[in-house]
């Protein structure tokens, strides 16, 4: 049971914990990927500014959540959401709005979308230094442990405050999405634009408007993602290099395009992290009396070791679009 709880605390919490990130993330590319049919690099670097705003409101006024008993971070996420939105317009309309005026082929955005990275990591770096920064800046996180009620099991199941209302804001997040998407004019509006542009735009949707909701709703599920994660961890400005791959992995394996595959593909990369360099000698500590004298295990049976993680999602985008490359729910690909 010991053992058990250890794959929970490792496997299991953690690996919701990745999934639910890099789900979120993913959404964002799939949606600017299913209005304006490009490959939106510079999302990472979103989800970076969307903490890196946090932190900065967070510093300025650092005792507004406890007089409501949440973390400072939480209540200012809302005004960063809004901030990440507004620059997320104002991105499109500086750099790739005029792109799309002359016409340019997907390629050319992609280019774009990467000098777009630059900068914005360049500017993160000028003004958050290089160092790791936690968004606790006059809170303390709460650590939750439960212990269970079964005869010799002395560890208990660890999760924390951020990881709690990391769970929460994701389903609410997804059902609004999902709503949205479904019940709202605009989010039909969205659906028909994604389905058929040009028919979209001959039946009177304005594109105009469709291009800057998908902008303002990527804008605002980045800066939940980067602020998220920060809190369970911490904010480095660098945060982007490690977020880049995963939720384009995410996106793809789930299917381009298709915002519910972003969500299952978010959960299968992030758990296939998680398991890729859990210790599965933990698990077999029980039976080792049971093994032959000459078996002896190692102390280390995971695939890859910690630092080496970044390489799974690779392999697993390689793997999809070589096995399935409209992905796992049949999403677009790219002409």
């Amino acid at each position: 049971m010991n053992e058990l709880v250890f794959f929970i605390n490792n496997v299991v919490i953690a690996g919701s914990v990745t999934g639910s990130i890099y789900a979120i993330g993913a959404i964002g590319v799939t949606l600017i990927f299913s209005i304006m049919r490009f490959a939106h690099f510079a999302h990472a670097d979103m989800m970076t500014f969307g903490a890196f705003m946090v932190l900065l409101l967070t510093t300025a006024f650092p005792a507004v959540g406890s007089s409501i008993g949440v973390p400072t971070a939480l209540v200012m996420l809302p005004l960063a959401m809004l901030l990440t939105a507004l620059l997320a317009v104002g991105i499109d309309k500086a750099f790739y709005k005029p792109l799309r005026a002359h016409g340019v082929k997907p390629i050319v955005m992609v280019i774009g979308s990467l000098g777009v990275t630059l900068m914005l990591q360049g500017l993160i770096r000028l003004f958050a230094g290089t160092g790791g920064q936690s968004l606790y800046v006059d809170d303390r996180k709460e650590i939750f442990r439960i212990a269970l009620p079964f005869e010799g099991v002395r560890a208990p199941i660890v999760i924390t405050e951020p990881q709690i209302y990391l769970f929460v804001i994701t389903l609410v997040a997804v059902i609004a999405l999902h709503v949205f998407l479904n019940r709202s004019r605009l989010g039909k509006a969205m659906r028909a634009m994604s389905d058929n542009p040009e028919l979209a735009q001959a039946s009177g949707i304005n594109t105009n408007t469709i291009v800057a909701v998908t902008w303002v709703i990527a804008g605002g599920l980045a800066a939940i993602a980067g602020t998220l994660l920060s809190l369970d961890v911490t904010f480095k400005p660098d945060l982007s290099f490690f977020l880049l791959l995963p939720i384009f992995a995410a996106a793809i394996v789930g299917g381009v395009g298709h915002p519910y595959g972003a969500i299952a593909g978010g959960f299968v990369v992030g758990f296939a992290e998680t398991l890729a360099v859990f210790n599965w000698n933990v698990l077999l500590r029980p039976f080792r009396d049971s093994l032959p004298a000459w078996l002896e295990l190692p102390s280390n049976l995971a695939f890859v070791s910690t630092e080496y993680k970044i390489v799974v999602p690779f392999f697993i985008l390689v793997a999809i679009l070589v096995w399935r490359p409209t992905g796992l729910f049949k999403g677009k690909v790219i002409q």
